[in-house]
């Protein structure tokens, strides 16, 4: 039992640290505010937390998880590459108005991430690799040699989308990105792989 409730209270505090920092970054959050926000006592947070450095790389460890889930999911959704690299766009223009009102969960974590001076940069190379990653593999299944510049191309296009819509406040220009992603990977694909 008591396994349980320490795992639910570890959870509760990353969980609270990824909805803070997403909405007021990694220098602006502090460990009161993600103990306030868990309804955990501060003093806990230091026993499952001995830093903030140590919380932030948890958030960072679940952002990871997340994409991970989501593209199995895509997986199991979408037979060709193409019709799951369209579908990752699609997911990510139904963020439209979160994404205007606070930018990419992802990219703005990551941009906070290598502004600190503490040495966590890493953490967010880490992120973008596995976007990356995960993309990639879908070009080269395209059987596009030049697989990895597609992918850049790919994250390039949704996160600067996802910038310009948060620094406008206009969910709509992350819905045009979309279209215009799906319209290019459908102009690298064979019919077959859609």
């Amino acid at each position: 039992m008591s396994n349980l409730v320490r795992r639910g209270k570890r959870e509760r505090l990353v969980g609270a640290a990824a909805e803070l920092v997403y909405r007021k970054g990694v220098q602006r959050t502090t460990l009161a505010d993600i103990a306030q926000a868990a309804d955990v006592p501060l003093g806990n947070v230091y026993y499952y937390f001995k830093t903030k450095d140590e919380i932030i790389a948890a958030v960072v460890q679940a952002r990871v998880d997340d994409l991970e889930a989501a593209f199995a999911a895509l997986e199991r959704a979408h037979r060709g590459p193409a019709s799951r690299l369209k579908a990752l766009a699609g997911v990510v223009a139904g963020q439209g108005d979160s994404i205007a009102r606070s930018g990419c969960p992802y990219g703005t974590l990551c941009s906070d991430l290598v502004k600190r001076a503490e040495g966590v940069e890493p953490l967010a190379a880490r992120l973008m690799r596995v976007l990356l990653g995960w993309a990639e593999q879908q070009f080269r299944s395209m059987g596009r040699p030049d697989a990895h510049d597609l992918a850049v191309d790919f994250v390039a296009a949704y996160q600067g989308g996802a910038v310009l819509a948060s620094a406008l406040g206009e969910p709509e220009l992350i819905a045009r990105q979309a279209g215009r992603l799906e319209r290019w990977i459908d102009a690298l694909a064979t019919p077959e792989e859609g």
